[in-house]
């Protein structure tokens, strides 16, 4: 073991099970190991580096920032952060947008402002929230409990009140009294990469409009072009009372947002929420370099990337089936472990993810087409395949 792994099991608290790689450098969708070893990487930083590694644009607009001002408090105004506000709402039809650093950030700050719509119009009482089982909305003690899988709250009692888990029933949701929102990802990142069902979709978002609860969108992983789509909610054909986003936005750097349409633009005031570090201008210029890069010859692109992934695992023995959308997704495994396949393909210089017993793809939205010919060529030889000579 180097002396930097050393370190880390020294100084860093083992919170995460990290595999045996020190990544050292990377550019584009490769990056390098201490060695020098190359790796295509199909992970992204979880979905954070949208414009893989160290893209040269991104670069000079966040050093160019850096030499100008790094922070200041949210008590005055600046450049970047009004900038992207307004390049967020004007490709999303939001109305207004607050910026913190995380996704579960985000998520809080749509809980708070859920709250406080049905607060100031229908008084107290009206405060719960409804998730759906498999969700994952965050690690934060609200979120966490805003998370429906019982796996996942082990250790951590008690919990906030005020949640409500439901089935991906439209009936028992109906059922639930004293809701203001419900929030949802339309596709369950770490739940396994499960795409929500359209019909059910389009059913909770027209209950909700009858009955003035906020519809939230959890677009934390799928949001930024991660789908093909620049948000998700595209896909389904419904524009969200309140969308969540991070990841993607910064290309590399803590960032979160949430977007908020008419009915709730006004709802929260001066001293109801805030953030130190949100709308730091550094991370700001970052964030509007890629909605500069994110057009829709790149949101074609990353469609048919998805596409081509799908049909080159496509009958492979080994795999039952492959889900998601976009650059989002998640391989059902017939045989083998998912951790398993990963340290496999790890070994051969390509890094995949899991999602519950899934093997996880969220590759660089900017990945080229023989980067990915090269990963699933490794993806096939690692799995039991009935035609392993399949290429591009």
């Amino acid at each position: 073991m180097d002396e930097i792994k050393q370190k880390d099991k020294k100084y860093i608290l083992g919170t995460y099970g990290r595999f045996d790689l020190h990544i050292v450098r990377g550019s584009g969708a490769e990056c390098e190991d201490e060695q020098g070893k190359k790796y295509i990487d199909l992970g992204s930083g979880i979905g954070v580096n949208c414009l893989g590694y160290c893209d040269g644009g991104w670069v000079k607009a966040v050093e160019k920032q850096l030499e100008t001002l790094q922070h200041t408090s949210n008590l005055y105004y600046t450049t970047p952060g009004a900038e992207l506000a307004e390049a967020l709402c004007e490709r999303t039809g939001y109305k207004k947008v607050f910026f913190c650093n995380s996704g579960a950030e985000a998520n809080e700050a749509a809980i708070k402002t859920a709250r406080k719509y049905s607060f100031d119009k229908y008084g107290a009482g009206r405060d719960k929230i409804i998730t759906l089982d498999k969700s994952f909305h965050g690690r934060t003690m609200a979120t966490l409990t805003a998370t429906a899988q019982e796996a996942m709250h082990n250790y951590f009692f008690p919990f906030n009140e005020g949640f409500v888990y439901c089935g991906k029933d439209i009936e028992e949701i109906k059922k639930q009294e004293g809701v203001c929102a419900v929030m949802l990802e339309f596709i369950q990142g770490e739940g396994g990469v499960i795409p929500q069902n359209k019909q059910f979709i389009a059913q909770v978002y027209d209950y909700c409009k009858e009955s003035d609860i906020l519809f939230i969108a959890d677009e934390v992983q799928t949001g930024v072009g991660r789908t093909g789509k620049f948000l998700c909610s595209e896909h389904y054909g419904v524009h969200p009372d309140v969308t969540t986003l991070a990841k993607g936005l910064g290309g590399g750097l803590p960032v979160g947002a949430m977007l908020v349409g008419e009915k709730c633009e006004n709802v929260m005031g001066a001293g109801t929420h805030g953030s130190t570090f949100g709308g730091n201008p550094v991370v700001c210029a970052g964030g509007k370099y890629v909605l500069s890069r994110i057009d829709e010859k790149l949101l074609e692109e990353v469609a048919a990337k998805g596409e081509y992934i799908k049909s080159r695992l496509e009958g492979v023995k080994g795999v039952k089936s492959v889900s998601g959308l976009g650059l989002m997704l998640g391989i059902e495994l017939d045989g083998k472990k998912a951790a398993d396949v990963v340290k496999e393909c790890m070994a051969k210089g390509v890094i995949p993810l899991t999602a519950k017993d899934r093997v996880r793809l969220l590759p660089p939205l900017i990945i080229t087409m023989e980067q990915l010919a090269r990963a699933m060529d490794v993806l096939i030889q690692v799995l039991p395949v009935s035609n392993p000579s399949r290429t591009l």
